[in-house]
């Protein structure tokens, strides 16, 4: 049976919301279970040691501002573990905190000319270790990487990366290392494929060499004007640039990424076969309709640090928990309550939520549907988070509407995150798209019932949950409106309330795996496809 509606006139929307999936989506991701080691060995075995070149404009721990850093440095860390020869190359941005990191010049890479366009520079490299052991080449020119953040407003932006993307192609010709596969992340350098295939077409240390394009997001492109045609140095290769993009005045740098390397990839397989719809592609659905339909286009979905991510050792913790003692979390929560001035009861649900405040995130959602549970349900609410003015002054207005009930902190603060996913009940994602999320898979290990719309990764990671069966990790909800997360929410409480239930759920969740072990195992797979085509380097 269903949980009890509560007398809650959207309670019967189950039916609606929760409808099978279209006849074209694949089943969600599964409790995934890690390869056996045997496994892992095997398919070493085949693939040999793979020569790995991974590009990335940020990479966790030296520079981060989203998703990519975590899955660039992480990915990498995995590649290197699994004994393959991967060189992570990156700028080296002045926010990088060089005492942590020692950084050694390499010889023969110091001072090197390097023109973009009509613009000359001059860029050295730095070696570095990563956590873990893999090699990191930070390429360091202060003209262009020394600046406050990492991106910016600036209108050489483009010239920022397609140096960086050239810089890094150097580097591999003057150390003779010819990388079988040229991993390039995102816009920043999404050049690179087209490059090899123009530019350093005739130079035999990039023969054979197979590019994957990985799409974080498809809401940032890398879009310049067509007036700067010079700065990409393909004098001579003009007709290789998309015509109805030159046309309109602009040049798309993911759009070349797209039509150009080898194979895409994305961060989750819904969010691969979204971002090929009208709805979700933002003007590059056609191109990407075209490499999908030569099987050019997968998903792999990414991958938790369980290291950084795991109740069992969280470092921001006084004590420590898994599925067979969860009373510890419920005195974490009675922690967490009692230090913020919260006046919830043992009994009383903690929702949680921590995120960019940006329509993406489906903030506006909440807007009616928070207050209205709020009102007419006993719980508590724990948001922290940055963004957008309208939704920063909501969360303000919530708190000083609920007091004593609803905690909001603007910024970003690792130790409060933490102590969110574990001392909450629920986690709440009502995103109008999300190309993977990690806090949905966080969520899950720490026994925090995820609430999420059924998009991109989240619907990958989280299956919902039906009493009939006993089976399922979340609740997920279809429409994006406010009036289905209220929905969501009164389920998620409801279900709450009723002991049986919610343990099976949470343990259900605490069971998942989504570790690299599993997920990297996916990109050498991709690899190996890629180096089995004709004419691919050995």
């Amino acid at each position: 049976m269903r949980p009890a509606g509560n007398g809650h006139a959207d309670a019967d929307r189950n039916d609606h919301q929760q409808r099978d999936r279209e006849p074209d989506q694949q089943a969600p991701h599964r409790c995934i279970i890690t390869l056996a080691t045997s496994a892992q060995n095997d398919l070493r075995a085949a693939l040999g040691t793979l020569r790995i070149a991974v590009l990335a404009a940020e990479v966790e721990p030296l520079s981060k501002t989203g998703g990519l850093a975590d899955v660039a440095g992480a990915l990498s860390k995995y590649l290197h573990e699994s004994g393959h020869d991967v060189r992570v190359f990156t700028p080296c941005y002045a926010s990088i905190d060089r005492s942590a990191f020692p950084m050694q010049p390499v010889d023969g890479l110091t001072a090197v000319p390097l023109a973009v366009g009509a613009h000359d520079f001059v860029f050295s490299v730095l070696h570095a270790v990563l956590p873990g052991g893999t090699p990191a080449f930070l390429i360091d020119c202060p003209a262009l990487y020394g600046r406050p953040t990492i991106y910016t407003a600036d209108p050489d932006e483009h010239v920022r990366f397609l140096a960086f993307t050239r810089a890094a192609l150097i580097v591999c010709q003057r150390t003779g290392w010819a990388p079988q596969l040229l991993h390039c992340n995102d816009w920043h350098a999404a050049f690179a494929p087209l490059y090899l295939r123009t530019v350093w077409e005739q130079d035999p240390l990039f023969h054979g060499t197979r590019t994957l394009l990985t799409i974080h997001n498809i809401g940032y492109q890398g879009v310049f004007p067509a007036a700067q045609v010079a700065d990409l140095g393909l004098a001579g290769w003009q007709p290789w640039l998309d015509p109805g993009d030159f046309a309109a005045g602009r040049i798309n740098a993911l759009r070349h990424g797209i039509l150009y390397a080898d194979a895409v990839s994305t961060v989750s397989p819904t969010y691969a076969r979204e971002i090929s719809t009208d709805e979700y592609g933002m003007g590059l659905q056609d191109s990407l309709r075209k490499r999908a339909a030569g099987g050019a286009v997968s998903g792999i979905l990414n991958g938790v640090d369980y290291t950084e991510w795991d109740p069992r050792r969280d470092r921001y913790l006084p004590r420590h928990y898994d599925a067979g003692s969860l009373a510890v979390k419920a005195q974490l929560k009675r922690e967490f309550l009692a230090r913020h001035a919260l006046n919830g009861r043992d009994d009383t649900p903690l929702v949680g939520l921590v995120s960019r405040l940006a329509s993406q995130k489906g903030i506006e959602l909440m807007f009616a549907a928070l207050p209205a549970v709020l009102a007419a349900r006993p719980l508590c609410f724990a948001a922290l988070g940055s963004g957008e003015p309208q939704y920063e002054a909501f969360f303000a207005s919530l708190e000083r509407r609920f007091p004593g009930r609803v905690l909001f902190r603007r910024g970003f603060d690792d130790e409060l995150a933490h102590w969110i996913e574990a001392a909450s009940d629920m986690f709440l994602m009502p995103s109008r798209y999300e190309p993977c999320g990690l806090n949905q898979m966080y969520s899950l290990r720490y026994g925090t019932v995820p609430i999420v719309r059924r998009t991109g990764g989240l619907a990958d990671s989280v299956v919902h949950y039906e009493p009939q069966s006993r089976r399922g990790t979340g609740v997920v909800f279809n429409d994006f409106n406010s009036e289905a997360l209220e929905w969501a929410l009164h389920y998620a409480l409801d279900l709450y309330g009723q002991s049986g239930h919610w343990t099976q759920l949470v343990h259900n969740g605490m069971r998942c795996d989504f570790s690299w072990q599993h997920q990297g195992s996916q990109y050498l797979e991709l690899y190996r496809r890629l180096l089995a085509e004709p004419g691919a380097a050995r």
